[in-house]
């Protein structure tokens, strides 16, 4: 072992800047948050979220719709961090591990934690930009409006949301940020496939217009009358079947010839 304690001193360095594993805990919002990090030195656990499978899975749903508006799925990649299920630990907490998988080709399920080393002009910031753009895009091609619709009108708006968020105390969650962005809709308009699908939802209710109206619930004292009624029909069907009973002694045998 090497006596040089500033060569101790940067390997303990490099080991607290190694990005391997974290804790994370479920919060009341239904929203996964980071408790503790291996790398220290570069993140800050305070208000730091990470996107679960199920909330990255909707996403993927969103980006897919992209993909013929130019969407570079290496930026998706680039702009996010890969977690595995590693053990579930006491409170309801779980400790992450490191994988490096593509977030959009990997068959498990996985937790993303966006890189965020540097808000305004890494990775995920790119990532932000990106579908931004593609959103906008989108919306032109989709919606007629008298105008182009704008990034900045569309930046402007979020920004808006983000503010009052902040002013109410909330923490904007990562799920939210984007999917924020991925499904965007300047007020006053619609998709056709966000019509599509409420028109859908109403069809799914079922119609009981046409219920006979003899066929519905009897009220408490009718249900308690039927309930005495089968209780009584066993306790006859149970007498039935018991074998006789003597009182005092068995019944005298019959002589045998």
């Amino acid at each position: 072992m090497s006596k040089n304690p500033n060569l101790w001193l940067v390997v303990m360095e490099k080991m607290e800047t190694r990005l391997d594993w974290c804790i994370v805990r479920l919060g009341e919002d239904k929203n996964w948050w980071v408790n503790e990090i291996s790398d220290n030195v570069n993140w800050d656990v305070d208000g730091l979220g990470i996107i679960d499978p199920r909330q990255f899975f909707h996403m993927n749903e969103l980006l897919d719709s992209m993909t013929e508006y130019g969407l570079a799925s290496e930026i998706v990649d680039e702009a996010f961090f890969t977690f595995e299920i590693a053990e579930e630990l006491e409170g309801g907490r779980i400790r992450l591990s490191r994988v490096r998988d593509s977030l959009l080709k990997a068959e498990d399920m996985l937790f993303a934690l966006p890189d965020v080393m540097d808000e305004d002009k890494g990775p995920y910031a790119d990532f932000l930009t990106h579908v931004s753009i593609l959103r906008v895009k989108m919306l032109n091609d989709l919606i007629d409006f008298t105008e182009p619709f704008t990034l900045d009108e569309m930046e402007e708006v979020l920004a808006e949301r983000h503010n009052n968020d902040y002013l109410e105390g909330r923490r904007t969650h990562f799920c939210v940020e984007v999917e924020s962005i991925l499904e965007f809709v300047p007020e006053g308009f619609a998709l056709d496939h966000d019509i599509k699908d409420e028109d859908e939802e109403g069809n799914g209710e079922e119609d009981y217009s046409d219920l006979d109206t003899s066929t519905v619930e009897p009220s408490g004292k009718e249900e308690e009358k039927m309930l005495r009624t089968e209780d009584l029909k066993w306790e006859e069907e149970e007498r039935e079947k018991e074998p006789t009973r003597y009182e005092d002694s068995a019944p005298d045998e019959v002589p045998s010839k």
